[in-house]
């Protein structure tokens, strides 16, 4: 068996520690994703049956899953290119948020109907150089309002995993130029030494271009 490096090492440690980690793993939830959404939930009221809701990057399912126990005859997309575990009866779509077809096929399971909620919790692959990886989180943000502005209703909400760093706060600032309260926020189950933040964003007042 090959030897585990010192990294991957601490890595299984902070795993076994997480208290999170350990709740997903002893109540059934697919991963501590789960208990970020349901806290961020509880604090907004963001999730409320019969609602319409997109939900990007949800693979491997954590808030699909809280989603679905959520949705009382609503109806729920889910967007990655990566395997989500999920119920019947969410709309799984292989691919990149923002692509085309990715977008003709949400066009066609809503058929003119829009959207309650769009949830993001889209990430970069990690370079390791700081100032890429926020521009690519920078641009996933930019993909997660571009789908406000194509299928969002007015009033609708929106929720999306972004980093702190270089470009968030002057987006944060045009945002509220679109939609009535926004907050930023971190969840007790995000990692405190993580740059991870989600903003929140309520009672949106009309499409715009991303900034």
């Amino acid at each position: 068996m090959a030897k585990r490096s010192k990294s991957s090492d601490r890595w299984l440690q902070r795993q076994r520690k997480d208290y999170f980690v350990r709740q997903a793993q002893g109540g059934g939830q697919i991963s501590r994703a789960h208990f970020k959404l349901e806290q961020i939930d509880k604090r907004f009221r963001l999730v409320q049956g019969k609602q319409r809701v997109l939900e990007l990057g949800a693979a491997p399912g954590g808030w699909t899953h809280y989603l679905e126990n959520k949705l009382n005859g609503g109806l729920l997309i889910a967007v990655d290119p990566l395997p989500i575990t999920s119920g019947q009866n969410t709309h799984v779509i292989e691919g990149l948020a923002g692509e085309d077809a990715v977008d003709a096929e949400i066009d066609q399971i809503l058929d003119g109907s829009q959207l309650d909620l769009v949830l993001s919790d889209m990430a970069p692959n990690i370079s390791g150089i700081r100032t890429v990886d926020q521009a690519r989180a920078m641009d996933l943000a930019d993909v997660s309002l571009e789908s406000c502005n194509r299928w969002l209703k007015k009033s609708g909400a929106m929720t999306i995993k972004a980093f702190q760093g270089e470009g968030l706060d002057d987006w944060v600032a045009d945002l509220r130029k679109v939609f009535a309260k926004v907050h930023v926020t971190k969840p007790k189950a995000s990692r405190s030494e993580s740059r991870e933040v989600f903003v929140v964003a309520q009672g949106f007042q009309g499409g715009t271009k991303a900034p």
